[in-house]
């Protein structure tokens, strides 16, 4: 069985990264992890980044297969719809994607529009589920720590990762959004380490480029053994998930996440047809602004009070 030949395909904006993974003797081809534009302020997408890919296979005239996330991300918006669209291709994903749309569901107040089912994709997959790509074969392997539903994709000696691992200077990914965990991170990351030959080469979901140096978005399983800052392969499971619930608490939220969550968990469709969505921004009333008396036409709590007493 040949090794896939692994175009990369790099977003400033977000550090993401997507994967156009062929199988050159058939042209056959998965797209994974694909990204679509968003201009926050404008309520403005637009496809630049997957235009870049579908040029590419355009030009080599590939045939897409499927479009693949290795989880719902909450930095920047999937583009699997686009994909489906355009080259007829397959959208999947994990199959605990129905925990984290029941979570999101809730947590967004979405009981009307939400479905959790995972109907949104066309394969749900289950851990060490099979694809055929051409003469390769994409195994499906559970990965979860970052989300509960993350996967990575073997294909031939290629691992797409997502966010489990970035490069050896960069550590992780985070474990604080719904249903992480540190421990549970650490175990998916060890069962790769021990299971998977040291050649594999390992393709990140991210890379922010720590200190300025130039992209990398591929290493070894053996370097990241060896050399990651976070977690190699002596590195034990208490310590891992001490320093990343540390260092977890100092990180502020990804600036698309509130969109990204609501539209990652759909598979990226406009439901309906519709040329404009609207999502759900939800706002966290401040404890100064609860109900109390009121004086001379101003509102006043309680707790502003309490701070007038302690003025001098």
């Amino acid at each position: 069985m040949s090794d896939p030949h692994v175009a990369a395909f790099h977003d400033p904006d977000t550090g993401a990264l997507t994967y156009l993974v062929t199988e050159l003797d058939s042209g056959l081809s998965a797209v994974i992890d694909p990204i679509l534009d968003l201009d926050l302020a404008s309520g403005r997408i637009e496809t630049r980044s997957a235009d870049r890919v579908a040029e590419t296979i355009e030009r080599d005239g590939l045939r897409v297969l499927y479009t693949l996330d290795t989880h719902v991300h909450a930095d920047h918006l999937t583009g699997l719809d686009y994909f489906r669209l355009h080259f007829g291709a397959r959208t999947g994903i994990g199959g605990r994607i129905v925990d984290m749309q029941k979570t999101l569901r809730d947590r967004f107040h979405d009981e009307e529009t939400l479905a959790a089912d995972g109907s949104q994709y066309d394969m749900v997959f289950e851990p060490d589920e099979r694809l055929a790509l051409g003469g390769l074969e994409i195994r499906v392997l559970h990965t979860p720590g970052h989300t509960p539903g993350c996967v990575s994709y073997l294909i031939g000696d290629a691992l797409f990762v997502g966010d489990l691992l970035f490069q050896p200077d960069a550590g992780t990914a985070r474990c604080d959004f719904p249903g992480g965990s540190a421990e549970t991170l650490y175990e998916s990351i060890q069962t790769i380490y021990r299971t998977l030959p040291g050649s594999t080469r390992v393709f990140t979901g991210h890379d922010y480029r720590p200190g300025g140096r130039p992209l990398r978005y591929v290493s070894t399983l053996a370097e990241q053994m060896a050399s990651n800052v976070q977690v190699r392969l002596e590195t034990e499971r208490g310590a891992f998930a001490r320093m990343r619930r540390e260092r977890d608490a100092t990180l502020g939220q990804p600036r698309l996440i509130l969109p990204s969550l609501q539209w990652n968990v759909r598979a990226g469709h406009f439901p309906g047809g519709q040329s404009t969505v609207f999502l759900k921004l939800p706002l966290q009333r401040p404890s100064t602004l609860v109900d109390g008396p009121c004086h001379e036409g101003r509102f006043e709590s309680a707790s502003t009070d309490a701070r007038r007493a302690n003025t001098p």
